[in-house]
C-alpha cells in the first residue's frame, strides 16, 4: 500500500505548485497592467531594456511617448514599461564623474 500512495503524493504536491505559479502570474501581469494605465505625464519609468525616460504623451490606450533625453521623443508599447520611479528611488540621478578627472573615456 505504501508504494502505491507515493506517487499520489508526489502527483498531489506537484498540482500544488503549479496552481501557486499559475496565481503569481497573473498577479504579477496584473500589477503591470495597472502600472502602465496609471502613467501620466511627467512620470520618470524604466522599460523592459533598462532605458530611464519621461513620460511626455500618450497616444493611445497600447502607445506611450518618451522623452530620453531634452528634446529627443520617442514612441514605446506601453507593455515595455517595467517600472515607475519615485522620488525617493537612487536610481532616478545617474552617478556624478569624478572631480578630479580620473574617469578615462578609452578602455586602455
Amino acid at each position: 500500500m505504501n508504494s502505491q500512495f507515493l506517487p499520489l503524493l508526489l502527483l498531489a504536491v506537484l498540482a500544488a505548485l503549479l496552481m501557486l505559479n499559475s496565481r503569481r502570474q497573473k498577479r504579477a501581469i496584473a500589477d503591470a497592467q495597472r502600472l502602465q494605465k496609471s502613467l501620466v505625464n511627467g512620470d520618470r519609468v524604466v522599460t523592459t531594456s533598462g532605458l530611464h525616460a519621461t513620460v511626455v504623451g500618450s497616444a493611445d490606450d497600447t502607445m506611450i511617448d518618451l522623452e530620453i533625453a531634452p528634446g529627443v521623443h520617442t514612441r514605446w508599447l506601453r507593455a515595455a514599461i517595467r517600472e515607475k520611479i519615485t522620488t525617493e528611488d537612487g536610481a532616478s540621478t545617474p552617478p556624478a564623474a569624478p572631480v578630479d578627472g580620473s574617469a578615462r573615456a578609452d578602455n586602455s
